[in-house]
């Protein structure tokens, strides 16, 4: 270190947060570090210029007259206001912003020293309260929403601070701009550097909504955006903060009209309709269109900017039909006639929609506002508007009833709807369960291959999407309404809370940099040559200005974190109040239905809990039983990849039979047309009272039947292998495992002796009896085992066919990590947890010498469960 020449020393010196350890490694060092100049060149070049004086001020002790020329000399920055706040704070007067012991720690020469170059440089300088240089900025922010004749800081003093005093305010300063434009130029030559993540922040506040109203507003807002775009071509007014201000097109009327201004004299990148027009949008697979306030601001945009968009359409008749305050009563078979506050509804929605130019209404447009995720239980007035106003005759309300039934299938929340509708109309339950049989049936060869691992991610099934996992990563778990479907954006994240942070204590802050300008508006995919206009949400003004003061400064990923109730519950994609579809068809049809078992295929694709756990969360009539759980669901679930539900196994743990499909349990006239018949439906009453019966011929039902060994003489052997024969020829299926003959050749055969030998007699008494005692039969969890260890043994192949292709592929030398599926994961775990609790159970019945089960698929290639081994304890012999 001593060798080192005195620049590198103070290359050493400048990266060091507290040099003190460093300057007393040697009497080198110790005197380097006293010469003024290396002091000063450490503040200028770990600070910056313009912070170099305020943390040199707060090292008393290494201050002195000559290194205070050399900073300013070297061009640190000195303004007014810090020699204010240094006088301050030096006698002992309060500074809210400074807890430390700042300027107090300087020798009173030094001080001295430092104010007279201050009062040859800016002469006499206010010393009073209230009359420094950041009074004045603060008084004009907080006087920014009066009228411009009650403000106290005039243009001119406010001028004088930034221009003649060199104050460059940066933690208040894009507040500032937003109020004075005209003040960046003199900014700029004092330092202030304008980034962009500040433009959202700064136009929010141009256009806030003032305390009073007043008439020169509207002027006041254009003539700033127009001064601020023309100083600064970075700073333009978002796609974002135009839709913020059009969602206060009634509240805040200055904004709104200023923001049109700027659209008709062409200052804005973007034309205001298409801003307006998709922003409508926005609303149709939202919770907001519901809303009274939401529905008068689309109402006057829709009025401003027509469009002839059937979205666009679609939301405005949405608005008429769902927020009308008019009640109505809630049967179904109500009319105008018998109903006088229905005929009121039904007038009240025709003369706003004649209002606003959206009539005539056909019969799809009433289907479309049916099929809205939004539409109430009460939803008679729609159906009588059907009737009285477009003139729909009996047939064509039963056509259109079901096409609403049908296509309510697809959107899970509109379980009530259907419900009501079945209700009301009973042939309704018949094509409901047929054209589920028949469009919705789902088998694992209509999947994709399970090496597209790709397309096995991201399918869906149609029925039982659960809308309140948006995040999971399924494409198809946002369902879509009727007429042209607009997705859903992405909560906007504001661009302005960086904007009121001190840069003296930020500037250097790493997580500044990436991450943070990520978050701007160009997130949201907008594209480069629209030079990053941002998104448009459907958050208020008001709101988001709410949500950059609450904000802490360099917390702006955890933005949505900082919302009351009332900014996110608008933007939820489902009613307040609704059932599953699922769950409905589960409990009208019943669980021993062809409608319920396809139902719940698609439920254990998608993985919706509350459809496949809807006997917890039912609220709406009786709990049903439980759909049977099937070995076809894991093997739809083994192509895809996706881990099962616990449920499933929670249903194995409990002892629910075991079924290859639903065919095992369904008759073929449902499986084909969907509606059980009336012997069919006895059937299933019986079985439903008796869940586990066994299998017989009567139920037809495909059970899977397997020999129990026990004492068998050579002439009764063949009796019993041919009905073992005639058992496998009815019930077997590809993929059943037959015992190991491990198993079958423990038995042993017994002579049957001579009557007349009692020795003989008594001892085959005694092992019969014996035999008897350890005698069981294949419980329906073993069964489960046997077939889940198979399906196991098939993803172990496939995943070491794969392990085997990638290291083919990979360079020599490489070690690349072949991941297993989630099924593989979770039947990995699952399937021994099952074992252990099968042995337990024998164990209980049958004692504690109970053999294990062992199954094979033939002779040479095994696959089985064996217990793990212990460690050998070595033991050393003691002398």
């Amino acid at each position: 270190m001593d060798r080192l020449c005195d620049e590198i020393l103070q290359l050493i010196l400048n990266e060091l947060s507290n040099p003190s350890a460093f300057i007393l490694i040697s009497r080198r060092h110790y005197e380097f570090s006293q010469d003024p100049y290396v002091r000063a060149t450490y503040f200028l070049a770990r600070y910056g210029r313009i912070q170099a004086l305020y943390w040199a001020l707060g090292r008393g002790k290494l201050l002195n007259e000559r290194m205070i020329d050399i900073l300013l000399s070297s061009g640190a920055h000195l303004s007014r206001y810090l020699v204010q706040c240094a006088m301050h704070h030096y006698f002992r007067t309060q500074v809210p912003f400074i807890k430390t012991r700042w300027v107090r720690t300087i020798p009173l020469p030094v001080f001295s020293y430092f104010l007279s170059i201050a009062a040859r440089m800016y002469g006499n300088i206010p010393v009073a309260k209230g009359e420094d240089d950041g009074s004045i900025l603060t008084l004009l922010l907080k006087q920014s929403r009066f009228p411009l004749e009650y403000r106290a800081a005039k243009w001119e003093q406010v001028k004088d601070v930034v221009a003649k005093y060199k104050d460059p305010m940066m933690a208040q300063f894009p507040l500032v701009l937003a109020i004075e434009p005209r003040l960046l130029p003199f900014a700029r030559l004092n330092g202030f550097n304008m980034d962009r993540k500040y433009r959202n922040f700064v136009f929010r506040r141009m256009f806030e909504k003032p305390a009073m109203m007043f008439e020169s507003r509207a002027d006041e807002i254009v003539q700033n955006v127009r001064e601020l775009s023309r100083l600064d071509p970075e700073m333009f007014l978002s796609r974002t903060v135009a839709a913020e201000i059009c969602m206060e097109a009634r509240t805040n009327e200055p904004a709104y009209t200023a923001l049109k201004r700027l659209d008709k004299d062409g200052v804005l990148r973007f034309e205001l309709s298409s801003v307006v027009h998709e922003l409508i949008k926005l609303f149709l697979n939202t919770r907001s269109v519901t809303s009274a306030y939401t529905a008068n601001v689309l109402r006057v945009l829709y009025k401003d900017f027509p469009s002839r968009d059937p979205t666009v359409r679609l939301v405005m008749l949405l608005t008429v039909f769902l927020t009308e305050p008019s009640p109505v009563p809630s049967s179904l078979s109500a009319t105008s006639e018998t109903s006088p506050a229905l005929a009121r509804y039904v007038e009240a929605c025709h003369e706003e929609i004649e209002d606003m130019g959206l009539g005539p209404l056909g019969r799809k447009d009433i289907t479309d506002v049916l099929l809205s995720k939004f539409v109430p239980e009460r939803f008679v007035g729609i159906l009588e508007y059907a009737r009285t106003i477009v003139k729909l005759d009996k047939s064509e309300m039963d056509e259109m009833m079901t096409d609403v039934a049908l296509g309510c299938l697809e959107i899970g929340c509109k379980g009530r709807m259907l419900k009501k509708l079945v209700e009301a109309h009973e042939f309704l339950g018949d094509v409901i369960a047929a054209h589920i049989v028949k469009h919705y049936r789902i088998n694992v060869d209509d999947l994709p291959p399970s090496e597209d691992e790709k397309a096995c991610k991201e399918y869906s099934a149609p029925l039982c999407a659960d809308f309140m996992l948006r995040g999971r990563g399924f494409p198809g778990l946002e369902e879509a309404a009727a007429g042209p479907v607009v997705p859903m954006a992405e909560p906007v994240d504001p661009q302005s809370s960086g904007g009121v942070e001190h840069a003296a204590e930020h500037a250097d802050e790493e997580g500044e940099s990436e991450d943070e300008v990520s978050l701007d508006g160009a997130e949201f995919g907008a594209d480069k040559d629209d030079e990053d206009l941002g998104a448009i949400g459907q958050d208020t003004l008001s709101a988001m200005i709410r949500k950059d003061e609450m904000i802490p400064t360099r917390r702006r990923r955890y933005h949505e974190l900082y919302t009351n109730y009332h900014d996110s519950i608008g933007k939820l994609p489902y009613p307040a109040d609704y059932t599953q579809v699922g769950t409905w068809i589960q409990s009208h049809y019943g669980h021993l239905s062809a409608p319920a078992a396809v139902v719940r295929i698609h439920a254990v694709i998608n993985q919706n809990y509350n459809v496949l756990h809807h006997h917890l969360y039912t609220s709406d009539g009786p709990i049903v039983a439980r759909v049977p759980t099937t070995l076809k669901q894991f093997k739809i679930l083994a192509r895809l990849g996706r881990s099962p539900s616990m449920s499933l196994f929670d249903d194995i743990e409990w002892g629910t039979e075991f079924y290859f499909s639903e065919e095992d349990y369904l008759g073929q006239e449902e499986l084909a047309r969907g509606v059980p018949s009336r012997a069919s439906g006895k059937k299933f009453a019986r079985k439903a009272r008796t869940p586990t019966s066994s299998c017989n011929s009567e139920q037809a039902i495909k059970c899977e039947t397997s020999p129990a060994p026990g004492p068998s003489s050579s002439s009764s052997s063949s009796p019993s292998s041919s009905a073992v024969a005639a058992a496998g020829a009815e019930g077997l299926r590809p993929g059943k495992k037959r015992p190991r003959r491990s198993v079958v050749s423990a038995v042993k055969s017994y002579a049957v002796p001579d009557s007349d030998d009692e020795e003989i007699a008594d001892r085959l008494d005694d092992s019969l009896q014996r035999f008897a005692k350890k005698r069981r039969a294949e419980s329906n969890m073993q069964r489960w085992i046997k077939h889940l260890a198979i399906l196991l043994k098939e993803e172990q192949k496939k995943y070491n066919e794969k392990k085997r292709r990638i290291h083919a592929a990979t360079p020599p030398g490489a070690r690349v990590k072949v991941s297993k599926t989630d099924f593989h994961k979770s039947l990995a775990v699952n399937l021994p947890r099952l074992r252990r609790i099968d042995r337990a159970k024998r164990e209980k019945l049958y004692g504690a010498d109970v053999p294990d089960e062992e199954y094979s698929e033939s002779d040479e290639d095994e696959y089985q469960y064996r217990m793990t081994r212990g460690k050998r304890r070595k033991v050393e012999d003691r002398d």
